[in-house]
């Protein structure tokens, strides 16, 4: 993506973007949509390696060049797309459903989520994103060994 996110855009503008960064699995434009101050948090457990939040825009641009590179899983559609506005202009609730296949196997996925999202002059400024990281460990064939991290009390990234 170009750096020609405007002031103008609002949040469901900027969300069709962040939906088509997910597809293409494009942590560059990705990255883009955010204010480099912007945080992005990850307020479940159950997604173990993976860090509570992203400080920065650099940090998004990193974090998921590194997860999406090294993930099998393959989005093919964002579905059930849900959007609740708020009466903050600024901020929007978003339900969703993001289906595909893993690579290494031919599965089937389908995760439901669910994101805050606040965007200020055309970008985002703070995300929380809900998912089901046991699901995506599941989903991987990497349940056991997520789980055998958390008994043990250390963090096990499954690739999602």
């Amino acid at each position: 993506m170009s750096d020609t996110t405007s002031a103008d855009l609002g949040p469901r503008d900027v969300l069709a973007r962040f939906h088509r960064a997910m597809l293409d699995k494009s942590a560059d434009d990705l990255a883009d949509l955010y204010a480099a101050d912007a945080v992005h948090e990850f307020p479940f457990l159950g997604f173990p390696g993976m860090p509570e939040r992203y400080q920065g825009r650099e940090e998004v641009r990193a974090g998921y060049r590194a997860a999406w590179g090294a993930s099998p899983a393959q989005p093919q559609s964002i579905d059930d797309v849900r959007v609740h506005e708020s009466t903050d202009p600024e901020l929007i609730t978003v339900e969703q459903v993001v289906a595909g296949t893993v690579t290494t196997t031919g599965r089937t996925f389908s995760f439901p989520g669910l994101l805050v999202l606040r965007v200020q002059n055309g970008r985002i400024v703070h995300v929380r994103d809900y998912m089901d990281g046991l699901r995506i460990a599941h989903t991987m064939g990497r349940l056991t060994t997520v789980v055998a991290g958390l008994e043990a009390g250390r963090a096990e990234t499954p690739q999602h």
